[in-house]
C-alpha cells in the first residue's frame, strides 16, 4: 500500500552502474558526432556543384547547413569532454570509497586480532613456557645424577688409582731389555749345518709380566 501512494524508494546509484550508463551516453554522442561530420562533408559537395552551376544562392544555403552542423558537432564534443570530465571523477572516487573499504576492514582486522591476544595473554603464555623449560632443565639433570653403587665412587680416589696404573706401565717399559743388534753371521763349512738353538721355557714371573701387560693393554 505504501508503495502504491509513495513510490518505489529511491535507490542509491552504484558506481559500476553510472560509469556504464555515462560510456553508453558518450558512445551514443560520438556517433551523433560522425554523422554530422558527414553531413557537413556533403554539404560542402553540394555547394561545390551548385557554385559549378552558378547557382549561387543554392550554393549559400548548402554552407548555412554546414555551419549548423559544425555547431551541433562543437556541441556534441562539448558534451562529450563533460562526461569525460565526469568520468575520471567518478572512477577517482571509486578508487578512493574501494581503498578506504580496505583500510576499513583491515583496521577492524587488526582490532579484532589484538582484542584475540593482548599483552596479558602473551605474558602468561611467556610465563609458561619459561617454567615448562625449568621444569624440563631439572628433570634432565635429575636422570643424569648417579645412583647406587655408581653413586658412592669418590672421583679423586679414581683419578689417583689411574695415575698409579700409568706410572706402573711406564715403569714397566724401562726395565725391559734393550733390543740388540743382529749378530754377525758364522762362517759354516760345507757338509756342517749348524744346530738350532732350544728356546727356553718362560719362567712363572715372565708369564706373570706378560699377563699384566696383556691387561694393562685391555
Amino acid at each position: 500500500m505504501f508503495t502504491r501512494i509513495f513510490g518505489k524508494p529511491k535507490q542509491e546509484p552504484n558506481a559500476l552502474t553510472t560509469l556504464d550508463k555515462l560510456s553508453e551516453t558518450l558512445e551514443m554522442l560520438e556517433k551523433k558526432e560522425n554523422l554530422l561530420l558527414k553531413k557537413v562533408a556533403a554539404e560542402v559537395e553540394k555547394a561545390k556543384e551548385f557554385t559549378r552551376a552558378k547557382n549561387k544562392r543554392a550554393a549559400i544555403q548548402c554552407l548555412k547547413r554546414k555551419k549548423l552542423y559544425e555547431q551541433q558537432v562543437e556541441q556534441l564534443g562539448n558534451f562529450q569532454l563533460r562526461i569525460h570530465d565526469q568520468m575520471i571523477m567518478l572512477e577517482g572516487a571509486k578508487a578512493t570509497t574501494e581503498t578506504v573499504d580496505a583500510l576499513r576492514t583491515g583496521a577492524a582486522a587488526m582490532k579484532a586480532m589484538h582484542k584475540a591476544t593482548n599483552i596479558d595473554d602473551v605474558d602468561k603464555t611467556m610465563d609458561e613456557i619459561n617454567e615448562q623449560t625449568e621444569n624440563m632443565k631439572q628433570i634432565q639433570e635429575a636422570l643424569s645424577t648417579p645412583i647406587g653403587a655408581a653413586a658412592d665412587f669418590d672421583e679423586d680416589e679414581l683419578e689417583a688409582e689411574l695415575e698409579e696404573l700409568e706410572g706402573a706401565e711406564l715403569e714397566e717399559q724401562l726395565l725391559q731389555p734393550a733390543t740388540t743388534a743382529p749378530a754377525a753371521p758364522v762362517h759354516v763349512p760345507a757338509g756342517r749345518q749348524p744346530t738350532r738353538p732350544i728356546p727356553s721355557k718362560p719362567t712363572p714371573e715372565e708369564d706373570e709380566l706378560a699377563a699384566l701387560q696383556a691387561e694393562m693393554a685391555l
